[in-house]
């Protein structure tokens, strides 16, 4: 979860440089000019005398775009990879910890200017067997590329607090997108085929979580076989990992118990859709109690800092929550949403190509419909939404935990006093400000279609559109249907489309949709005429496949960038991913089993599973 104000991603600026500049005084100067040199247009490269000649170049995959999205070709170099949080004419610091209420970042001197070297000219040098690498320049705001002849370590700080790290291999990159893949296999024949999963860190310890339970439903009728009841589930953390790791925990058996007891009380085990709504919203807001004020119970009567340490973190963290319950007797899909991760919908449409339809709404203090839901809740209070965010701080306006925003100011100000805890904000006057109940949609699945879902938290809509995500599902299908893989059996009643553009339509609904804007487009515009010059198929696991095109795709520079940025760098530019895809039909094979699918899963996670340690899904009968 997103906790600074985001601004914008801006195209690459990478130039590389061969070696690096000694001073007489031995102390080393920036590999790269500063962002206020590179605005200028004049390339800049450090020389190494024992090393060789310094030489520069300016790469760039993308032209200029004018002020209504058109691209443009032009001789302008682009300008550095920037910070989502970048500021202009502002150096943005990362604080070393979170503080309440969202405050992530000063913004510094903005006359400062770190000193450049001039320009070098000299005859190129055979450095032998001395190896060439590539490095990242990460400045306070920006990102360069660049290459390091020589041996030794390259990791260090340079003069004007820019550090150089090198960077990441193709190969290496791909291991690290792939570390935490998993793939399953549903061969259950209940309208599941498959679903795919991905995380990758930005923080350390990364703050998504996720969940997926299968539970199997023992029909009234003693002929009838049972029926499926399937979770899914991604839980997007913020100011900490607690609340999410307790999600995964806990949230699909407190929905799951209330759905049974729904389900029971009702005739023919058939209850109304309002009950259902309303089970699945029970089990969440029972489950946020328990986090948030039955805690607190808990640790006033123990009196005990190890206690309150233990009960207390879930509460003071936060975490959005998206979850999907999939019954495989009526086909209907319920997906409930706390915050602003996000569902997606695509359906194969008459023409071939993918439709792409939102099963949820971000819900932040920039949605006009939960401002107004708070402020109706908390009327004559001026700064209940400011600046989008609740009481000017927290960004979505549901969410787990948070209790800073939902405990009374006396409350929080006696457990800060007696254990631990976060200051209040002064706007505090009403709580709480934010719930945990979600809001929840219906969608009739059609399985005979090959329909599939996304669910991901928002690190990968600031990226990408959801008609992009649909679309780039859309193409790794037909890579499928087209490949002698294992993958291909269940794909193959789906004809091989387009080699190039992304099979998706475009739809008015979706760009109405009330969901945010992806940072990127936002910066750059409309996407060109042919999006597969930006995006790959590479990955035999879906979810792998959207998060490396969320991080450039072809752009194997960009991609190998982003990954190669340590924490907490790294959240300056991208924020924790999770993603799961499920794929829905019949096609698949119906042995009842849920078998690992290990070309798509990291081989770590095969092995546990093939040790019994990790077995996917648990099927417990209710």
């Amino acid at each position: 979860m997103r906790r600074a104000a985001v601004k914008a991603l801006r195209t690459s600026y990478q130039c590389t440089c061969r070696g690096l500049r000694v001073s007489s005084r031995g102390s080393p100067l920036p590999l790269l000019q500063s962002s206020k040199a590179a605005s200028s247009g004049s390339p800049t490269a450090h020389y190494n005398p024992r090393l060789g000649t310094a030489t520069a170049r300016y790469l760039s995959s993308t032209g200029a775009r004018d002020s209504s999205g058109t691209h443009h070709h032009s001789n302008a170099r682009p300008e550095p990879l920037r910070s989502s949080m970048y500021v202009r004419g502002a150096f943005v610091t990362l604080l070393s910890g979170l503080v309440a209420y969202g405050a992530w970042y000063n913004s510094g001197d903005s006359n400062s200017e770190s000193p450049v070297a001039s320009t070098t000219s000299a005859t190129t040098t055979a450095t032998g067997a001395v190896p060439t690498r590539s490095v990242l320049v990460i400045g306070a705001d920006e990102l360069h590329t660049g290459t390091f002849v020589g041996d030794g370590p390259i990791s260090k700080t340079t003069s004007d607090n820019e550090r150089v790290v090198e960077m990441l291999s193709p190969e290496q990159a791909t291991r690290k997108l792939r570390q935490y893949e998993q793939s399953v296999y549903v061969n259950r024949g209940q309208g599941v085929l498959r679903y795919d999963v991905a995380q990758l860190p930005s923080n350390d310890p990364i703050e998504d979580d996720h969940a997926e339970k299968i539970v199997e439903v023992p029909n009234k009728a003693p002929s009838s076989d049972p029926s499926d009841w399937m979770f899914w589930g991604v839980f997007d953390g913020h100011s900490g990992w607690t609340t999410s790791a307790k999600l995964r925990q806990a949230l699909i058996s407190f929905v799951a118990r209330e759905l049974n007891e729904t389900y029971k009380s009702s005739p023919d085990l058939i209850p109304s859709a309002a009950a259902v709504e309303s089970a699945i919203k029970t089990g969440f807001t029972r489950l946020d109690d328990e986090i948030v004020h039955q805690s607190v119970q808990r640790v006033l009567k123990s009196n005990n800092r190890l206690v309150a340490a233990e009960h207390l973190a879930p509460a003071l963290s936060g975490s959005c929550a998206l979850l999907s319950f999939y019954d495989s007797k009526s086909k209907l899909l319920r997906v409930a949403c706390t915050g602003d991760s996000r569902a997606v919908l695509g359906r194969r449409s008459e023409s071939g190509k993918w439709t792409a339809t939102a099963l949820s709404t971000d819900q932040t203090g920039s949605n006009p419909d939960e401002a107004a839901r708070l402020r109706k809740l908390h009327p004559g209070e001026e700064h209940v939404v400011r600046h989008g965010r609740v009481l000017g701080g927290l960004e979505p306006t549901r969410a787990f935990g948070d209790a800073s925003y939902k405990w009374s100011r006396e409350l929080s100000e006696k457990l800060r006093e007696k254990f631990f805890g976060r200051s209040v904000s002064p706007l505090l006057k009403t709580p709480p400000y934010v719930t945990a109940e979600p809001v929840v949609t219906t969608t009739k699945i059609e399985p005979e279609k090959g329909d599939f879902v996304v669910m991901a938290t928002d690190g990968l809509w600031e990226m990408l559109t959801n008609e992009e995500v649909v679309g780039l599902v859309g193409k790794w299908i037909e890579s499928q249907a087209g490949s002698s893989s294992k993958s291909s059996g269940y794909f193959s009643f789906l004809q091989k489309g387009s080699k190039t553009a992304l099979p998706v339509e475009s739809s008015e609904s979706e760009k109405n949709s009330g969901n945010k804007t992806p940072i990127r487009q936002r910066q750059w515009g409309a996407t060109g005429t042919d999006p597969m010059e930006r995006f790959v198929v590479q990955d035999k696991n879906v979810a792998t496949h959207l998060v490396r095109n969320a991080l450039g795709g072809k752009n194997q520079e960009q991609v190998s960038a982003l990954l190669t940025l340590p924490s907490p760098f790294s959240r300056r530019y991208r924020d924790d991913l999770t993603v799961q895809v499920i794929f829905f039909g019949y096609d698949g094979p119906k042995t009842g089993e849920i078998v690992v699918n290990k070309e798509a899963t990291a081989a770590a996670l095969a092995a546990a599973a093939a040790d019994g340690n990790k077995t996917g899904p648990v099927k417990p009968k209710l």
